[in-house]
């Protein structure tokens, strides 16, 4: 029987390979394997449970350890293990929380909703949107005033229930005049059609969707390749029209907060960094890989390193090997190319001319006991 393979970036790229070939359940034994093999070198003292161990994405070698955790994080949602999941992502943003290298902030909104956890979207919102700027995401714009709508539904007291409704109608609204290009996708997503007098309007019509930038679009088509399935509730439909009303209501009468949107948007989401790079090529949307830039899809991807970061830190560097002309037959190159130190025709190598310490004395003195 052959052995088992546990080389990670082999076992990455075979995983891929499978998964082209639409063999999922080889594809993740290969990723489940790999986890197997990094489980084993891990370091006592790293306790992925604790919440405090960091790892640099910068170096080449931790970069296997994100991309099978977040593999094997898609393959378990895939499998109807949203739980599961989640906790696997929040375990890869603990790994880097203020870099993200993965950007999983993009994918950790729609796993909390289909895992339910709508109390900890909330409450992971309200702690780092000051640093962090969460509300500019689109996904997290619509997922949690989303999240909000379904805590309304949900059995809390007359008082909870008021203020969840009161800020998922204040959320979606904020939501839909700083990304209007996102409700007629998602109609089209979910199969309804708009009313026309929506459908009519300028403010959600055409424009709105060819005047955003690039990086805004990808991020758009990431957030509907994923979550469009959590809107088809009809109650959702019904809560969400009721708030486009609203909405148009406030962009007819010049409300200040439309035109101040408008700027924004403008200024931001001008480039992609490479994060979210990443994480396009990693989710496998066609949508968002479609509008990625040529200078990207133009060079090859790699399954173990896609998109590397530009100022990576090598541990360490391969000395470089001379290239001296030499007229050895083709079997003594043949040789040397698989045993560096043979050399069949006795010539003293460049490496040899200067021998060192021990070594030296030890062939002065066998020379002199010949003599």
């Amino acid at each position: 029987d052959a052995l088992p393979i546990y080389h990670i970036d082999a076992l990455l790229q075979l995983s891929d390979a499978c998964r082209i070939q639409e063999d999922q359940e080889m594809a993740r034994d290969f990723i489940e394997r790999a986890l197997f093999s990094l489980e084993c070198a891990v370091h006592p003292l790293f306790s992925l449970t604790s919440g405090a161990c960091r790892l640099d994405y910068r170096r080449p070698e931790n970069r296997a350890f994100y991309l099978a955790l977040f593999k094997h994080m898609m393959f378990l949602e895939k499998r109807g293990c949203p739980r599961t999941a989640l906790e696997f992502c929040k375990l890869i943003l603990s790994l880097d929380p203020e870099n993200d290298p993965l950007c999983v902030l993009l994918l950790i909104d729609f796993l909390s909703l289909r895992a339910r956890e709508y109390t900890f979207l909330t409450r992971m919102f309200l702690e780092w949107e000051n640093h962090r700027n969460l509300s500019q995401l689109p996904n997290f714009a619509f997922s949690v005033p989303l999240a909000y709508f379904f805590m309304s539904q949900d059995n809390l007291t007359e008082v909870e229930l008021s203020d969840a409704s009161n800020k998922a109608a204040q959320l979606i609204q904020s939501a839909l005049i700083m990304f209007p290009g996102v409700l007629m996708p998602l109609l089209d997503s979910c199969g309804v059609q708009p009313d026309t007098t929506v459908s009519s309007h300028s403010f959600f019509g055409p424009l709105a969707q060819i005047s955003q930038p690039p990086a805004l679009n990808q991020l758009v088509s990431l957030y509907l390749g994923r979550t469009h399935c959590l809107w088809k509730d009809p109650t959702v439909m019904v809560w969400l029209e009721e708030n486009v009303r609203e909405v148009l209501k406030m962009v007819d009468a010049n409300d200040p907060s439309v035109e101040e949107s408008a700027r924004k948007r403008k200024v931001r989401y001008q480039s992609a960094p490479r994060n979210i790079v990443r994480h396009v090529i990693l989710s496998e949307i066609k949508e968002a890989a479609a509008a990625l830039p040529l200078d990207l899809t133009s060079l090859p991807v790699m399954g173990f390193d896609p998109v590397p970061p530009l100022d990576s830190i090598a541990s360490y560097t391969r000395p470089e090997r001379t290239n001296r002309a030499s007229n050895e037959s083709t079997l003594s190159l043949f040789f040397r190319s698989l045993l560096p130190n043979f050399n069949l025709q006795g010539d003293p190598r460049p490496d040899d001319v200067e021998e060192a310490g021990a070594g030296r004395d030890l062939n002065q003195g066998v020379r002199s006991e010949e003599h």
